[in-house]
């Protein structure tokens, strides 16, 4: 008995720490946005919650009043087997949820639209493009104005719109930045949009949030907003270092390898990001290689 009692109170004591773990949200990186765009999407998130715990806490209440009333001990309660049918339990039954299913498609409706991955931010600053290479297993960022290239780190000016074009370069993968815009996938011979914003400097984690093989668990990047002076110093930097990224240095890049580093190009070959699609259109998947153009 005493070994029993004490597994009861060791088993609830870990479950109260698991409780106490999950309600922890300073890891939830959903629930503190730092832009515009990841704002909205907890709002909406949020938003369905609310809703929807129209019906969940009534049920919550009504089951405990029940266990109450119905208890054993309780012989004043009516008894009443015999009944087939009722008007109010099927009203609550059928009407309550279907004005909640209503109310979220409503919701999603609104935001699907005024939250399309592909609508540019609408800012009185320029927009900063970066075109997105998901690999085995790394992220590959390609900034074109700039004519350099990075791994595993997204660096942009902090204020300013970011415009991001994305593929994959081999099986799909998923472009996640939880603080600052929601998920979009990355296929091979596709480009998918996706736009961010970032309202002050600060350092955030992206991730692969689609299983895409041994090396998953660290297919994750580096993002860095900064004041636009610090932003230009950076590209200074890159281009003032590192080799050049082209169709003879891309392959041993898209090759497979696992955690690697923040690696910088100071130039890059034009149109690589088109070539990297454009070589799974045609059909050739044999090499990482991507073709030129004529």
């Amino acid at each position: 008995m005493k070994l029993a009692s004490r597994l009861r109170g060791t088993t609830a004591a870990a479950g109260a720490a698991l409780l106490a773990g999950a309600c922890d949200l300073r890891h939830a990186a959903v629930l503190d946005p730092k832009g515009p765009i990841a704002l909205a999407e907890r709002n909406l998130l949020l938003d369905a919650f609310y809703v929807m715990m129209v019906v969940i806490v009534p049920i919550i209440v009504l089951t405990i009043w029940f266990a109450w009333k119905y208890r054993a001990s309780n012989t004043d309660a009516e008894y009443a087997p015999t009944w087939s049918n009722s008007v109010k339990i099927d009203a609550f039954v059928w009407l309550v949820p279907t004005v909640i299913v209503i109310a979220v498609a409503l919701l999603l409706w609104r935001d699907t639209h005024r939250l399309d991955p592909y609508r540019p931010i609408e800012s009185k600053e320029p927009t900063t493009e970066v075109q997105v290479v998901a690999q085995d297993w790394k992220w590959l960022f390609i900034y074109p104005e700039q004519g350099i290239a990075v791994v595993n780190q997204l660096v942009f000016p902090a204020g300013r719109p970011v415009s991001l074009r994305i593929t994959s370069d081999t099986v799909m993968n998923s472009f996640y930045v939880p603080q600052l815009a929601g998920q979009i996938y990355a296929m091979a011979g596709m480009q998918t949009r996706l736009q961010m914003l970032a309202d002050q400097p600060g350092k955030f984690v992206g991730r692969n949030s689609q299983y895409s093989g041994g090396g998953y668990s660290q297919q994750h990047f580096e993002v860095v907003a900064m004041t636009p002076a610090d932003f230009d110093a950076w590209v200074a930097r890159a281009k003032a270092g590192g080799n050049r990224l082209d169709a003879q240095t891309y392959p041993a890049l898209a090759a497979k390898s696992r955690a690697n580093p923040i690696t910088y190009y100071s130039a890059v070959e034009p149109r690589l990001f088109d070539t990297i699609i454009d070589k799974y259109r045609h059909g050739d998947h044999a090499g990482h290689a991507p073709a030129r153009r004529q």
